[in-house]
Protein backbone atom coordinates (compact mmCIF):
# COMPACT_ATOMS: atom_id res chain seq x y z
CA UNK A 1 0.00 0.00 0.00
CA UNK A 2 1.58 3.41 -0.57
CA UNK A 3 2.15 5.90 1.80
CA UNK A 4 3.11 6.43 5.30
CA UNK A 5 0.68 4.22 8.12
CA UNK A 6 0.78 5.82 11.58
CA UNK A 7 1.65 2.89 13.66
CA UNK A 8 1.42 4.62 17.47
CA UNK A 9 0.17 5.10 20.85
CA UNK A 10 -0.21 8.80 20.72
CA UNK A 11 -0.12 11.49 20.93
CA UNK A 12 -4.22 11.56 19.36
CA UNK A 13 -4.25 13.09 15.70
CA UNK A 14 -6.29 15.91 14.57
CA UNK A 15 -9.30 15.78 12.55
CA UNK A 16 -9.45 13.14 10.00
CA UNK A 17 -8.21 14.39 6.46
CA UNK A 18 -9.99 12.62 3.56
CA UNK A 19 -7.73 11.35 1.10
CA UNK A 20 -4.78 10.12 3.13
CA UNK A 21 -3.51 6.66 4.02
CA UNK A 22 -4.96 4.46 6.21
CA UNK A 23 -4.07 4.90 9.83
CA UNK A 24 -3.00 2.24 11.97
CA UNK A 25 -2.67 2.10 15.60
CA UNK A 26 -1.30 -0.41 18.34
CA UNK A 27 -2.68 0.05 22.06
CA UNK A 28 -0.33 -2.04 24.47
CA UNK A 29 -2.76 -2.27 27.19
CA UNK A 30 -0.71 -4.06 30.08
CA UNK A 31 1.51 -0.52 29.37
CA UNK A 32 -1.25 1.54 31.20
CA UNK A 33 -2.86 1.47 34.33
CA UNK A 34 -6.61 0.23 34.35
CA UNK A 35 -9.37 2.82 34.51
CA UNK A 36 -11.47 3.41 37.45
CA UNK A 37 -15.35 2.70 36.85
CA UNK A 38 -16.49 5.93 37.70
CA UNK A 39 -14.16 7.02 34.44
CA UNK A 40 -14.80 4.80 31.83
CA UNK A 41 -18.11 4.12 32.58
CA UNK A 42 -18.75 7.99 31.75
CA UNK A 43 -17.42 7.45 28.63
CA UNK A 44 -18.79 4.32 27.10
CA UNK A 45 -22.54 3.48 26.24
CA UNK A 46 -25.08 1.61 27.49
CA UNK A 47 -24.12 -1.39 25.47
CA UNK A 48 -20.75 -1.04 26.34
CA UNK A 49 -20.70 -0.79 29.75
CA UNK A 50 -23.28 -4.18 29.99
CA UNK A 51 -20.78 -5.93 28.00
CA UNK A 52 -17.96 -5.15 29.99
CA UNK A 53 -19.96 -5.24 33.11
CA UNK A 54 -20.41 -9.49 32.29
CA UNK A 55 -16.78 -10.43 32.38
CA UNK A 56 -15.95 -12.73 35.13
CA UNK A 57 -12.29 -12.41 35.05
CA UNK A 58 -11.26 -8.28 35.79
CA UNK A 59 -8.58 -8.51 33.40
CA UNK A 60 -10.96 -9.45 30.26
CA UNK A 61 -12.71 -6.76 31.30
CA UNK A 62 -9.73 -4.27 32.13
CA UNK A 63 -8.46 -5.33 28.59
CA UNK A 64 -12.26 -4.56 26.91
CA UNK A 65 -12.38 -1.31 28.86
CA UNK A 66 -9.28 -0.07 27.46
CA UNK A 67 -9.94 -1.38 24.07
CA UNK A 68 -13.35 0.49 23.76
CA UNK A 69 -11.27 3.69 25.44
CA UNK A 70 -8.88 4.11 22.75
CA UNK A 71 -11.04 3.62 20.07
CA UNK A 72 -13.90 6.12 21.67
CA UNK A 73 -10.50 8.52 21.62
CA UNK A 74 -9.45 7.71 18.31
CA UNK A 75 -12.71 8.47 17.07
CA UNK A 76 -13.54 11.60 19.08
CA UNK A 77 -9.99 13.21 18.17
CA UNK A 78 -10.89 12.42 13.90
CA UNK A 79 -14.25 13.80 14.16
CA UNK A 80 -13.84 16.32 16.64
CA UNK A 81 -16.34 15.23 19.58
CA UNK A 82 -16.01 13.91 22.83
CA UNK A 83 -15.34 10.39 23.42
CA UNK A 84 -18.42 10.00 25.21
CA UNK A 85 -20.60 11.53 22.62
CA UNK A 86 -19.39 9.41 20.01
CA UNK A 87 -22.78 6.81 18.63
CA UNK A 88 -21.69 3.75 17.82
CA UNK A 89 -23.70 1.70 15.56
CA UNK A 90 -23.79 -1.37 12.76
CA UNK A 91 -24.22 -1.09 9.24
CA UNK A 92 -26.60 -3.66 7.69
CA UNK A 93 -25.59 -7.12 6.77
CA UNK A 94 -24.22 -7.49 3.58
CA UNK A 95 -25.77 -10.84 3.36
CA UNK A 96 -29.05 -11.06 5.26
CA UNK A 97 -29.32 -7.01 5.92
CA UNK A 98 -29.48 -7.61 9.85
CA UNK A 99 -27.84 -4.94 11.99
CA UNK A 100 -24.07 -6.59 12.30
CA UNK A 101 -22.06 -5.20 9.70
CA UNK A 102 -19.46 -3.34 9.41
CA UNK A 103 -18.93 -0.55 12.95
CA UNK A 104 -19.70 2.59 12.11
CA UNK A 105 -20.54 6.09 13.71
CA UNK A 106 -23.97 7.37 13.20
CA UNK A 107 -24.09 10.46 11.56
CA UNK A 108 -20.95 10.50 10.23
CA UNK A 109 -19.25 9.59 6.41
CA UNK A 110 -16.14 9.54 5.00
CA UNK A 111 -14.31 7.81 7.67
CA UNK A 112 -14.24 3.77 8.15
CA UNK A 113 -12.74 1.69 11.29
CA UNK A 114 -11.92 -1.49 12.95
CA UNK A 115 -10.83 -2.69 15.89
CA UNK A 116 -9.15 -5.83 17.38
CA UNK A 117 -7.95 -6.99 20.11
CA UNK A 118 -6.47 -9.96 21.83
CA UNK A 119 -4.51 -10.24 25.32
CA UNK A 120 -3.16 -6.93 26.05
CA UNK A 121 -2.90 -5.69 22.49
CA UNK A 122 -5.38 -3.61 20.23
CA UNK A 123 -5.71 -2.48 16.88
CA UNK A 124 -7.65 -0.11 15.65
CA UNK A 125 -7.20 0.89 11.44
CA UNK A 126 -9.04 3.55 10.04
CA UNK A 127 -9.48 4.80 6.12
CA UNK A 128 -11.48 6.79 3.79
CA UNK A 129 -12.76 3.55 2.05
CA UNK A 130 -14.49 -0.15 4.17
CA UNK A 131 -11.60 -1.22 5.96
CA UNK A 132 -10.62 -4.97 8.59
CA UNK A 133 -8.23 -5.00 11.22
CA UNK A 134 -7.50 -7.91 12.82
CA UNK A 135 -4.78 -9.11 15.53
CA UNK A 136 -4.09 -12.50 17.02
CA UNK A 137 -1.84 -14.41 19.31
CA UNK A 138 -0.02 -17.29 17.72
CA UNK A 139 -1.45 -20.97 18.51
CA UNK A 140 0.38 -23.81 19.35
CA UNK A 141 0.35 -26.32 16.48
CA UNK A 142 -2.12 -28.66 17.47
CA UNK A 143 -4.69 -25.76 16.98
CA UNK A 144 -3.12 -24.99 14.09
CA UNK A 145 -3.54 -28.69 12.73
CA UNK A 146 -7.10 -28.86 13.68
CA UNK A 147 -8.65 -25.24 12.40
CA UNK A 148 -6.21 -25.50 9.34
CA UNK A 149 -8.86 -28.03 7.70
CA UNK A 150 -11.05 -25.02 8.10
CA UNK A 151 -8.87 -22.64 5.30
CA UNK A 152 -8.82 -22.22 1.53
CA UNK A 153 -7.42 -25.49 0.11
CA UNK A 154 -4.24 -24.15 -1.25
CA UNK A 155 -3.65 -22.38 2.44
CA UNK A 156 -4.31 -26.19 3.91
CA UNK A 157 -1.46 -27.22 1.26
CA UNK A 158 0.78 -23.98 2.22
CA UNK A 159 0.81 -25.19 5.88
CA UNK A 160 0.71 -28.58 5.59
CA UNK A 161 4.24 -28.16 3.56
CA UNK A 162 5.82 -26.77 6.52
CA UNK A 163 7.71 -27.78 9.29
CA UNK A 164 6.12 -28.06 12.46
CA UNK A 165 7.66 -25.43 13.94
CA UNK A 166 6.48 -22.83 11.03
CA UNK A 167 3.22 -23.32 10.89
CA UNK A 168 1.82 -20.96 14.21
CA UNK A 169 3.50 -18.04 12.59
CA UNK A 170 2.35 -18.98 8.72
CA UNK A 171 -1.66 -19.70 10.31
CA UNK A 172 -1.61 -16.74 12.56
CA UNK A 173 -0.59 -14.52 9.38
CA UNK A 174 -3.32 -16.14 6.75
CA UNK A 175 -6.43 -15.78 10.05
CA UNK A 176 -5.37 -12.67 10.43
CA UNK A 177 -5.49 -11.58 6.77
CA UNK A 178 -8.99 -13.63 6.44
CA UNK A 179 -10.60 -11.95 9.29
CA UNK A 180 -9.47 -8.19 8.67
CA UNK A 181 -10.96 -9.27 5.27
CA UNK A 182 -13.98 -10.70 6.05
CA UNK A 183 -14.53 -8.17 8.75
CA UNK A 184 -13.91 -5.24 6.19
CA UNK A 185 -16.63 -6.77 3.70
CA UNK A 186 -18.53 -6.60 6.72
CA UNK A 187 -19.86 -10.29 6.33
CA UNK A 188 -17.41 -11.60 9.48
CA UNK A 189 -17.12 -15.46 9.59
CA UNK A 190 -21.10 -15.73 8.09
CA UNK A 191 -18.54 -16.44 5.08
CA UNK A 192 -16.62 -19.77 5.22
CA UNK A 193 -12.81 -19.33 5.76
CA UNK A 194 -12.33 -21.77 2.60
CA UNK A 195 -13.96 -19.06 0.59
CA UNK A 196 -11.73 -17.30 -0.05
CA UNK A 197 -7.62 -17.22 -0.70
CA UNK A 198 -5.33 -14.76 1.02
CA UNK A 199 -2.10 -16.66 1.23
CA UNK A 200 -0.06 -17.73 4.37
CA UNK A 201 3.02 -17.25 3.16
CA UNK A 202 5.60 -14.10 3.97
CA UNK A 203 3.04 -11.45 1.50
CA UNK A 204 -0.71 -11.44 1.56
CA UNK A 205 -2.73 -12.46 -1.24
CA UNK A 206 -5.01 -9.67 -1.88
CA UNK A 207 -8.35 -10.40 -2.52
CA UNK A 208 -9.88 -8.43 -5.80
CA UNK A 209 -11.24 -4.74 -4.90
CA UNK A 210 -8.98 -5.23 -1.46
CA UNK A 211 -5.85 -4.65 -0.45
CA UNK A 212 -4.26 -6.73 2.34
CA UNK A 213 -1.27 -5.58 4.34
CA UNK A 214 0.41 -6.86 7.50
CA UNK A 215 1.12 -4.94 10.27
CA UNK A 216 4.05 -5.58 12.79
CA UNK A 217 2.41 -6.23 16.22
CA UNK A 218 5.33 -7.68 17.88
CA UNK A 219 7.06 -11.50 18.50
CA UNK A 220 4.06 -14.17 19.09
CA UNK A 221 1.40 -12.09 17.79
CA UNK A 222 -0.20 -11.88 13.81
CA UNK A 223 -1.43 -8.38 12.78
CA UNK A 224 -3.35 -7.45 9.50
CA UNK A 225 -5.25 -5.01 7.57
CA UNK A 226 -7.69 -5.13 4.68
CA UNK A 227 -8.63 -1.99 2.72
CA UNK A 228 -11.27 -1.65 0.29
CA UNK A 229 -9.84 -0.04 -3.35
CA UNK A 230 -11.44 3.49 -3.70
Amino acid sequence: MDGPWLLGENPLPGRWSPGGPPHVWLLRIGDHAPVPPEEYERVLDAGERERAAAFIRQLHRERYVAAHLGLRSLLGAYLGLDPAAVELTREPCPGCGGPHGRPAVAGATGLHFNLSHTGDLALFAFADTPIGADVETEQPESVVAEVARMLHPLETAELDALPLAERPLAFARCWTRKEAYLKGTGTGLSESPAVTYVGSGAAPASPPGWTLTDVAVGEGHAGAVAVAVA
